[in-house]
This record gives structure tokens, sequence and C-alpha cells, in this order.
């Protein structure tokens, strides 16, 4: 007897296990507000805006137009490179526009949006090192974010590096100014600020290593299984690329209205595996 009403049971608590994961779109329009972690370091993606201390940045921008596409409110949330997937998955966000570069790792524990920026992960040295391609770096002492997918890549393709690694990307610059490391990992358009800020504030003089380390797609973070806000996502990315919104978004913080005159060059789509 006891058998026979422990397997309706069961049935009946992974149904609604599985309801209770799949209603994040509702719980969302339900609280009337997204909320939405970003970086908290990471100019010109997620960072302080030093007159007004709000967070701003291209992350900051996609989170607001995320919330505006689902007709919702929007909280912001910055979070360190490292806290960026604990945070999610313990649902003190809803989703994630930070930096979140794929990995086949990462997909083990969260699910991906389309991707809605294209990034060249490289590598920045001191001009008077010497260093100039990514096998010189061997041997070497790099530094990057904690948690980084720049970080994990290079203890791949450079096991002999000795890899520090720092709460965020300003902390692993300072580090490289002050000689504790050889190289800094990040995106192109983050070591970009740094060589401006060298030249600007009289530091030693930086320069980034043309080879990339590899191209990395980011897409909107969210927890495993919430397939109606990953859809709903999903489509809100597509018509802001249709529609300018995102090129916009691109052109103020990465591209002709800022001092990095980037191009973008990628469309929102599927990412690819490799």
């Amino acid at each position: 007897m006891a058998q026979r009403l422990l397997v309706p049971l069961l049935v009946f608590m992974f149904t609604l296990s599985g309801a209770a994961q799949a209603d994040a779109l509702a719980d969302v329009k339900a609280k009337g507000k997204l909320i939405c972690g970003h970086t908290q370091a990471s100019e010109p993606f997620g960072y302080p805006d030093q007159t007004t201390r709000q967070f701003v940045g291209f992350d900051v921008d996609i989170c607001r137009a995320l919330a505006k596409g689902l007709g919702v409110d929007i909280e912001l949330k910055a979070l360190s490179i490292s806290a960026r997937i604990p945070e999610l998955k313990t649902k003190r966000v809803d989703v994630l526009a930070a930096l979140l570069g794929y990995s086949a790792e990462r997909a083990t524990q969260v699910d991906y949006s389309y991707q809605y920026y294209l990034s060249n992960q490289k590598a920045m040295v001191k001009e008077s090192s010497g260093l100039k391609s990514i096998k010189d770096l061997a041997g070497r002492k790099l530094g990057g974010s904690k948690g980084s997918s720049s970080v994990t890549f290079a203890q791949k393709i450079l096991p002999t590096a000795n890899i520090l690694t720092y709460q965020d990307s300003p902390s692993a610059y300072l580090a490289l100014q002050q000689d504790k490391v050889e190289a800094v990992l990040f995106g192109e358009l983050i070591l970009a600020r740094f060589v401006k800020q060298a030249k600007d504030q009289g530091q030693a003089p930086v320069e980034i290593i043309s080879e990339p380390l590899f191209v990395e797609p980011q897409g909107i973070g969210v927890n495993k299984g919430e397939t109606a806000l990953l859809a709903a996502i999903n489509n809100i990315l597509l018509t802001m690329d249709g529609n300018g919104e995102l090129q916009n978004i691109f052109d103020t913080w990465l591209g002709k209205k800022s001092a990095y005159d980037f191009v973008r060059s990628y469309k929102v789509e599927p990412i690819q595996p490799k």
C-alpha cells in the first residue's frame, strides 16, 4: 500500500519542482521587476560614474533594455566577477548581463541567451617587457580576475605560467604597474582603457599583444531550465538587434560615440560552442 502511494507522490513532487523552476518569467512579472546582475568595476561594461556614483555601462544599459522589453522595472545589482554565477544560482538575481563569456564548463551551471557581444580576450604588458606574443607568456607571472574565462583559458594554453587572480580588473592592472605580474588578461576593450589611463596619468607605458588568447561570445545568463525566461530574453535581444537599439547602446559605450571607436561586426544569434 505504502509503495503504491509513494510513486504518485514522487511524480507529484517532481511536477511541482519542474513547474516552480519554469516559473521564473512569471515570478519576474508578478513582482514587477527584473533583478539584473552586472559587473561592478569593469569599465565600460559596468562601473560607478564618478560624478553621480550610479552604475553605468554597456551591460547596465542591456539590463535596462531587458526590463523594458519584459514590461517591468529594473533593479541593478553590482557583482564581482567571482560572485556572478553564485548570485544567480542562489536566485539573488534573475539574470546576468555581466561579461559572462561562454564556456562549456559554465554552460553546465547556467543557460546562455543568444550572443549580444563578441569579445577578443587579450594580454597586456609593459612596453619595456619585450613580451610580444602569447607564447612569450609561458612561465611568466600573469594576472586576471578571479573566476574569469581569460584566466581559465590561459591556465589551459599556458600551463607553466603562474597566474594570480584579483577581485577586479583595476586591481590586476595595479599589480602590473607595480611589477607584481608581467601581463594581465582581459577583454580588448578593458585593456584599451588601461592603455589610455597609462598615457593620461603618466604611468609606465603599456601595450596590448595583438594576438588574441581567444574570441569569446557573451550572452545573458539565466538559471538552468528557465526556458520561458530564456526565450523572452532571446526575443528581446533579436528585437534590439533589428530596431537599432543594440547598435545604439554599442555605439554609446564601445563604438563611434565612445573613446574606443570600435566597429560592431557581429549579430545576435545562438552561441556556437567550439
